[in-house]
């Protein structure tokens, strides 16, 4: 029979080999990053001087697995500053190889508002704004976490002046 030591180390060294095994095989299942994009804003109304919308997000699953969700955590930056941020505790399914249409308020503080509002008013890029969106579907270990980016073109004629 092993010493205690001996034993020891042979659990520890088989406890660690099925933590490797369990990482390597989850990493094999977490297969393509899901596709974000957003499809639509739709106004609310707001508190006092905040802003209030609805985004919709189209999420499409490249994947073999159906992705679960229960809720869902959004970050909207402008021009690389924090604009708006959102919550719904929304549940549901991305199936296999499918897309879904979700719906986060994303809520706009008077003062990104201002910030955002001073920043493009000189600026001649008003009609190309950087926006990065990042969330998180919550469930499963982690929940998923996706991250979408471009150029929103806002409409200048009438808000610049003649």
């Amino acid at each position: 029979m092993p010493a205690p030591d001996a034993r020891r180390s042979m659990r520890l060294f088989c406890s660690l080999l099925c933590v490797l095994f369990w990482l390597g095989g989850c990493a094999g299942l977490m297969g393509e990053p899901l596709r974000v994009n957003v499809a639509g804003l739709e106004p609310l109304q707001g508190e006092g001087m905040e802003m209030r919308f609805n985004v919709k997000l189209r999420i499409q699953n490249p994947n073999d697995t159906p992705v679960e969700f229960s809720g869902v955590s959004l970050q909207l930056d402008l021009n690389g500053q924090s604009f708006a941020s959102g919550v719904s505790d929304q549940s549901g399914v991305v199936p296999r190889y499918g897309e879904t249409v979700i719906v986060v308020p994303l809520t706009v503080p008077a003062f990104a508002a201002v910030r955002q509002a001073f920043a493009f008013a000189g600026s001649a890029q008003a009609g190309n704004i950087p926006y990065e969106i990042r969330g998180r579907l919550a469930g499963g270990i982690g929940g998923t976490r996706f991250v979408d980016h471009g150029k929103l073109s806002l409409p200048t004629q009438g808000l610049l002046g003649p």
